[in-house]
Formats: C-alpha cells, structure tokens, sequence
C-alpha cells in the first residue's frame, strides 16, 4: 500500500496553500544530466513575482549552475522525462491533458515531434548510438497509470478488460509519428513496467507480467525484448520484487533491486545480478545494512543509492565481490533525500559526475552538482526560504532491532513548556519517513498549531536492510507498533512532549496502523486514519492489487484465513475507545472506502467518538486542492479538539 498516501496529501494543500501565506518554494523537478557530465536540464516551476516559471525547462551549467536556455514549448502541456542523448540532444515529453495526448519532443538540431500518443507514456530512452528512441506508451488509457491513482469506475462486465503499457520504438530522423498509425513493438496483453536498452541496440531488458498491470507487477518476470520483432524471452522469474533492470556496458549481465516491496515505485532491497542469457539470480550484497533504492550501470561500473538510517548515500558495487561489505564503497552521503528523473541521481555517461535535487527538513530543495565523492550546491533559489522545524534524528531499540525515525520541533515552540505530538506513521509497509522541506500544507499547519511531529521508521521499513524490512511479515501491527511505542519513549527522554496529549495519524498502511493502534492501547487521545485497512478478510477480496499480499502473509487469504483475522482491527473493535476521523477517495483501488466504512460503522455502533470524509473522485490520496485543503482543515480541527 502506497507510502506516498499521506505524503501526497501534503504536497496538495501545500499547492493549495501556496497562494497565502507559505513562502515561494523554486522546485527543480525531471533533473537530467547530459552524457558529458557538463549540462543539466529540469522543469521547473516558481511562483516568485520577480522571476516566474510556469513548467518551463531549463538547462544550467552542471559547473555553476547558471541557466544557458529555458525551453518552453507548450503554454498549456506538462512536461515531463527528460532524457538526453549520447549526442547531447533532448528528448521530453508533453502532455495535453485537454486533447488526451502525449508528444515525444526532440530538442536538437532541429527540433520536431518524433511521436504522438494517444493516452499517456512515459521513460523516454535513446538507442546506444542516438538513432531510435524507446518509449512506454498505453494507448486509450482508462485511468492514470499506477495503482494510487483513481481507479476506472467498476461498471458492466468487469475484470476482462485492462490498460496495457507497452515498449514502443521510434526512428528519430524519421516523419512524426501520428497517433493513429503508433504501432507498439512489444506484445499485447503484457504490461511492461521498466526497461533498459542492451549496449549493442539489439535489444531490452524489462520487467513485465502478464493481464492486470497494477495487480501483477508482484509476480513481474525478468524479460529480453527483441528490438526487431518484439518477442519476449524469459531471463528470470525472481523471487523478490523487482526494480531497476540495468544491462552491463558488455551485455553479458543484468542487475536489478530485488526486495520484499509492497508497492511500485517504492523502491528497496539488495542488488541482484543474473545472466542475460538466463540463470538463477544471485543476491551480490546480502546482509548488507542499508536499503538500495536505485541502480545504473554505467561505463565506470555500477552505481547505486542507498537508505542508511538516516543518510542518503551514492554507493559504487563491485558485483564481482562475494561479501557485501566489500563490495560496497560509499562515495556521498548526507541527511537528506536525493532526486532525478529517472532514479535518485543522475550521472555522467562514465559515472564520475553526478547531479540531484538535495532537500531536508531545513533546507529547501537545490541542484547540487560535482564529482560524485563532492558534489557541490550550484543553484540558490530557495537560500532564503525559511524553516518551520528544527529536525532530530533519533534512534532507539527494541527488542532485537535498532530503529531511526524523525523528530519536527517547531521553531516556535517554548523549549520548557511541554507540548502536543503527532505521531506519522509512513505508509507501504516496505518505505521509510524520509527528510522533505516543508513549507505549507498540513504539517506546516501543525507546527503554526504548536504540535511536534514524529516520523518513526519501525521494523518492515526502509534503510536498516533487507531482514529489517521483512520482520514485519505475518506479523502487521505487532512489532512494529511496539517499535513506535518504544520510539515515543525515545523521543519523550529528549523533547518537551506531553505523553497525555498523543495524536497519531497515517494513510494506506499507515492508515492500517492508526486503526489498529486504537485497538492496542489508549496512549493516543485523537487519531486520523486515511484510506485505511479495518479487515484484512474483506480487503482481500474487493482491492484491486491483491497480488502485494501473498509476500507479506505467505498464503492468500482462502488458503489461511486466520492469519489475516488475527491483524485485522475489526476483530479487536470493541477494545477502541479513541476518538478516529477517517478520510478515504472514492475511486480508491488500492484500498476502497468500504475499508473506512466498516471501521466507522463499528465505531458509530460503540460510541466512539468518529467522523468519515469519502472525497468524491479521489484515488489513493487526495489530489485535488479544494479536497486537500478541506481535509486540511479537518485534521487539524480534530487534533485540537481533543488534544487542547
């Protein structure tokens, strides 16, 4: 379940926000880095009334960071993958949400349209030699592509007709391709999620899998796709989840992140290597105590990031090394996250430059740019832009594990009065609370209102390594709100923190625990649960992505039922007492409304204080501002209604 639900939330009514009181944040979004290490291009959008920028790209020196050319090609399109070229051209696409297309756009010499879909697509990639370009394309899509993303309404004859994302191919030099004569290469009824190109041009490396794209990407296989003829061979069907097929620079290997996943897109595992011919997977950093989160082979070997605790890392692999530790050699790390189109960091086509949107809780996003061992900060748009927290990491124990999380302070907060707490819990389960900059939206609101906020990372998350992220398997709600228990200890023995005024929030799996916790203990006085799980026995069979629980669980619910009415929190509803708002979308796939709606109806029938918000429209996580914003206020009001 989607790590991002709450997150999603927060970016919203800060967009919503944007026009009142919180500052003006530059954001750098796409970041690309030209194969010669010396250009980057972003899309970048700044409200700033002295300088602008409605999604426009623009290209800096990788140097300085002073912009060389802004490219604004479309007035009313989002603009999104930026690639560049061996030759240095770029290549972008352009989405017209009112005509329904998407254009493959060709900054070059002479810039033209390459391709138009009809749908949507996505991860642009040229050829080794420049001359063609791969793209990801379902045509006539029904919904958003994704799972999170309002699903199509459930009318007629249902479950026999599904989006289908597949590999398209294009020649660069040749006439535009229209809509109607886009003809993909790879075969119907495969849903193609990732890709990478085989070094001689022959060829694909991509995970796939067969019917139902959002469902199935737990059960992807590793696959080659012939470039001529779009035949599928099987390379590897792994047993983790799979993310980031990369080819070596002699096409004799593919490497990806293998790992226990509960969503796509929600990157972590270990490396894994496997012949391109075919063969067994070799997991190359096992026991390693930090979580990989992506992956490029480049010509100076294999570089990847990684979640270490607190710090974000670029790390160089040896795969050629048995032991983990010694194939493994970190070259940048720093309390923060990194950010690029198409992974965490970009890099120079031999690897020895590198480029990222740096941010944490105290700093607004920026450009750094360098040598990977000392990338330097190169834009200064938000220097100015002031912080709302004063953020801690902190780390505790419990039981067999070592556990990170995040404390937010506000700034404005009395040192030596005790004050309120919200506990956010992440979504997934397989995630991590990492640092974001914050400057609206609804944390912005709780630090104005005087509460601290603490993000706990608990077992079954991100960046401890792998036996961390699978310790909460079967075991959804046991340790892992024992860890968060633990952490509040943690934080109490070094902050100003009221224990009699705890609230808790999270959404998706997060949304699971906020439930569950109000089953657990009355430690909490007010508790928000967004698209949350109240019966893991009637979840399973009304998702839309039932395929992400069998890692989790071991068997699907028919064939051990009473493994999912053990954590489900309505079979301990009676034990809740504490007063729970619940929101949820209405077209949510991932986890429907009935979830929500079951958890209030028993509420409702125990006296439990509760109220419901379903937002019309809505998938898994509230996009739209007004929306956002109302949910905003919301939350906010149940908080202080029963935390002051």
């Amino acid at each position: 379940m989607r790590p991002i639900l709450l997150a999603v939330l927060l970016a919203s009514a800060a967009s919503a926000q944007a026009q009142t009181a919180s500052p003006s944040i530059h954001q750098y979004g796409q970041l690309a880095l030209s194969p010669n290490g010396a250009t980057i291009a972003t899309v970048e959008q700044s409200d700033d009334p002295a300088a602008p920028i409605k999604g426009a790209i623009l290209l800096r020196a990788a140097g300085n960071g002073h912009i060389i050319r802004r490219i604004a090609p479309c007035a009313t399109c989002a603009i999104t993958a930026l690639t560049f070229a061996p030759d240095g051209s770029l290549a972008y696409l352009a989405r017209d949400r009112t005509a329904g297309t998407v254009t493959l756009m060709l900054d070059a010499a002479k810039p033209h349209a390459v391709a138009v879909v009809r749908g949507i697509a996505q991860t642009p990639r040229f050829s080794p030699d420049g001359k063609r370009i791969a793209l990801l394309v379902t045509i006539g899509a029904a919904k958003e592509s994704g799972a999170a993303q309002a699903g199509a309404r459930q009318v007629g004859e249902i479950g026999e007709a599904n989006d289908e994302q597949r590999l398209a191919l294009f020649d660069v030099a040749a006439p535009t391709v229209t809509a109607a004569a886009l003809k993909p290469l790879s075969p119907a009824g495969r849903y193609v999620y990732e890709y990478d190109w085989t070094p001689d041009g022959h060829g694909f490396v991509a995970t796939s899998a067969l019917g139902n794209g959002d469902n199935n990407w737990w059960v992807a296989t590793l696959d080659a796709i012939d470039a001529k003829t779009g035949a599928v061979r099987q390379i590897a069907r792994p047993a983790t989840q799979t993310n980031f097929p990369r080819v070596s620079p002699d096409g004799k290997t593919v490497a990806y992140i293998g790992g226990l996943m509960s969503d796509f897109g929600s990157v972590g595992g270990d490396i894994w290597t496997v012949p391109l011919a075919g063969g067994a997977p070799t997991n190359r950093t096992a026991g390693y105590k930090a979580t990989f989160t992506s992956l490029d082979w480049l010509a100076g070997g294999l570089r990847a990031t990684a979640l270490s605790g607190a710090d974000a890392q670029v790390v160089a692999v040896d795969v050629l090394k048995a032991n983990a530790a010694h194939a493994t050699a970190v070259q940048f790390s720093r309390p923060a996250s990194f950010a690029a189109g198409d992974g965490k960091v970009a890099y120079s086509a031999d690897g020895r430059i590198m480029a990222s949107v740096v941010q944490d809780f105290e700093h607004a996003p920026a450009i750094y740019a360098g040598a990977v061992a000392a990338p330097r900060q190169v834009t200064h748009d938000n220097d100015a832009v002031p912080s709302l927290f004063k953020a801690r990491s902190i780390t505790w124990t419990n039981g067999r594990f070592r556990s990170q999380g995040w404390l937010l302070a506000p700034l404005s907060a009395n040192p030596a009065a005790k004050a309120p707490m919200i506990v956010n819990v992440h979504g997934g389960p397989s995630a991590a609370s990492t640092p974001s900059f914050i400057a609206g939206g609804l944390s912005a609101d709780l630090a104005k209102a005087g509460y601290y906020i603490f993000m706990p990372n608990p077992r079954g998350s991100y960046g401890q390594g792998e036996a961390f992220t699978a310790a909460n398997k079967r075991d959804f709600g046991g340790g892992d709100l024992q860890d968060i228990l633990a952490g509040i200890d943690a934080v109490e023995r070094v902050a100003p923190v009221d224990d009699a005024r705890l609230g808790l929030i999270g959404g998706s799996y997060g949304g699971f625990m906020a439930m569950w916790t109000n089953t657990q203990t009355n430690r909490f006085k007010a508790i928000v649960s967004g698209a949350g799980l109240s019966n893991w026995i009637s979840y399973y069979g009304t998702n839309g992505i039932d395929q992400w629980m069998i890692p989790f669980f071991g068997a699907s619910v028919y064939e051990d039922p009473a493994i999912y009415a053990k954590v489900s929190p309505i079979t301990y509803i009676t034990k809740a007492k504490t007063p729970t708002f619940l929101y949820v979308g209405e077209r949510d796939i991932e986890v429907p409304p009935t979830q929500s709606v079951e958890y209030w109806h028993a509420l409702k029938a125990l006296g439990v204080p509760t109220s419901l918000v379903i937002y019309p429209e809505e998938g898994h996580g509230i996009r739209d501002p007004k929306n956002a914003a109302d949910l905003r206020v919301r939350t906010v009001a149940w908080f202080d209604r029963y935390l002051k």
